[in-house]
């Protein structure tokens, strides 16, 4: 029987066992490499190994093997930790090809006149697609393309924070660049105006990915960001959103209604998106008529109508939403109130019938209501169509792997904003710390925090009585609604996050 690893933790292979490990066999799902000792390979592996192909590594690799047990969440754990390690060795491997490839042609590869000698040179496609297929198996969100004066380099974004994976060399950029243009269907010579589009590939392993395209002019050349869209809404309950249960049955008692406005807002990047289309997919029935406005679509959902915002053709929301009061809708989506005319047209059918979903960039759920007003909506249309405001911010979820105790005495407690029994009463808060599990940051994934304040006759009557937003949070105070800050607090208290990203992120 092979001893048991205490802790996933310990799950990292050093460079020895890297090089003799061939990365296809991460692919079987069930060993990890860890370390090459006296002649001998440690492997991780799970309670029923493959003994088959656990004879093939032994023969191939010429070592003899020690197996260390791991329960299953902790191999898995470890298996995209080493894939992690395998894709930046590969990087520095393609990088270094590059650099290799262009001295060998003859260009200077710190040149900041290297022309696009063709879109399809297998060394740039090589690299991007590494680069493209290392993003989709990990959280990366989105991946920047930055050209400088004196280095390119390629950010990825995962679980909300931006970090420098690679600088390949300068010369490519422009290669770069025109390998992405032409998998997004783009201009390839106009390099002086903002373009975007869409591009869909598979991956080695048969995953297909979908990303969102935008090029901006810069000083030194294009940047490039892709924002990778996963089709991860289909099978998305609206329970992991991260809703408090009072907040849930809001929610859904607002979205029941046949008729009326319900409004999710947020800066850019707080997952209003994802929130709109699982209330979407709840309501996606054969007896429902949906249609929506995006700009850009995000995510293809099968049995909903979805237009694509085209400001060139003169396609805009506003007259999307006239086309969809003609077609006999039950329900409509608009990515974004961006102006008068779009909040008129949407407020006035959610006052005919029709329900109505959309966003707007604002603080909190009350200020959303002072936000209509002055954009010109006459209060009597705001009182009599908006249902339900629900406010949010995504923050980071702390890794259970590493999380260690944060001692908060009352004083401390008080001074965080909590109140009540929460100041005396027996809870743990918790910090993050690190480890292979979660890239060494203390945090894995993202969970929302929400403020849902539906709109009350008390709310309705300031409403027509134009009040201004201290005035509107007051009640809504009065009312049992919790702040963005106090909801992030409840998920101090239970665990799920620490309490300096919800100081970073969700202050009132």
């Amino acid at each position: 029987m092979a001893p048991r690893i205490a802790s996933p933790i310990a799950l990292q292979a050093d460079e020895h066992a890297l090089s003799v490990f061939d990365p296809r066999w991460l692919h079987w799902g069930h060993c990890v490499p860890l370390r090459v000792e006296s002649g001998t390979l440690h492997l991780a592996v799970g309670d029923h190994p493959d003994r088959e192909q656990l004879d093939e590594i032994a023969f191939s690799t010429g070592l003899a093997l020690q197996l260390l047990r791991v329960d299953s969440d902790a191999l898995h754990a470890a298996l995209e930790t080493v894939r992690r390690q395998f894709a930046a060795l590969a990087r520095q491997r393609d990088g270094a090809a590059l650099l290799g490839e262009l001295s060998a042609s003859g260009e200077n590869p710190s040149s900041m006149q290297s022309e696009v000698t063709g879109v399809d040179d297998a060394p740039v496609v090589r690299y991007l697609h590494g680069l493209l297929s290392e993003a989709a198996r990990s959280r990366v969100s989105d991946i920047h393309f930055e050209p400088f004066e004196q280095f390119y380099r390629v950010r990825f974004r995962r679980d909300g924070v931006l970090a420098e994976i690679a600088r390949p060399p300068l010369a490519v950029r422009d290669r770069l660049a025109a390998r992405i243009k032409v998998l997004a269907q783009l201009d390839i010579a106009e390099r002086r105006l903002p373009q975007d589009g869409r591009i869909r590939i598979r991956l080695d392993d048969g995953q297909a990915l979908d990303l969102r395209v935008s090029t901006l002019p810069t000083l030194f050349g294009e940047k490039i960001v892709l924002r990778l869209l996963r089709d991860a809404v289909a099978g998305l309950a609206i329970e992991q959103l991260g809703l408090e249960p009072d907040q849930q049955s809001a929610l859904l008692q607002a979205l029941d209604r046949p008729h009326g406005m319900l409004l999710v807002t947020g800066p850019t990047g707080s997952g209003k998106t994802l929130t709109l289309y699982t209330l979407l997919q709840r309501l996606n029935r054969e007896g429902v008529n949906i249609a929506t406005a995006e700009d850009p679509v995000e995510m293809h959902l099968p049995g909903i109508n979805q237009v694509a915002i085209n400001d060139r053709t003169g396609l805009g929301f506003a007259g999307a939403l006239r086309a969809f009061l003609r077609q006999d809708p039950d329900t409509l989506m608009v990515g974004e109130i961006r102006d008068l005319e779009t909040a008129d047209i949407a407020i006035k059918a959610a006052q005919t019938g029709h329900r109505v979903l959309s966003t707007l960039h604002t603080r909190d759920a009350p200020g959303t209501l002072a936000r209509l007003m002055n954009m010109g909506i006459a209060p009597f249309h705001i009182a009599a169509s908006v249902r339900l405001i629900t406010a949010q911010r995504l923050v980071r979820r702390l890794c259970t792997v590493c999380r260690q105790p944060l001692a908060l005495d009352p004083d401390s407690r008080r001074a965080a904003g909590f109140s009540g029994a929460d100041l005396e009463a027996d809870w743990t808060a918790w910090q993050p710390t690190g480890c292979p599990t979660c890239d060494h940051t203390g945090f894995h994934g993202r969970i929302g925090v929400h403020q849902v304040m539906p709109v009350s006759e008390a709310m309705r009557r300031l409403i027509l009585r134009r009040a201004d937003v201290q005035a509107l949070s007051g009640l809504a105070g009065q009312e049992g609604i919790r702040t963005l800050h106090a909801c992030g607090l409840a998920k101090v208290r239970a665990g799920l996050t620490s309490l300096d990203e919800i100081e970073a992120n969700c202050h009132d």
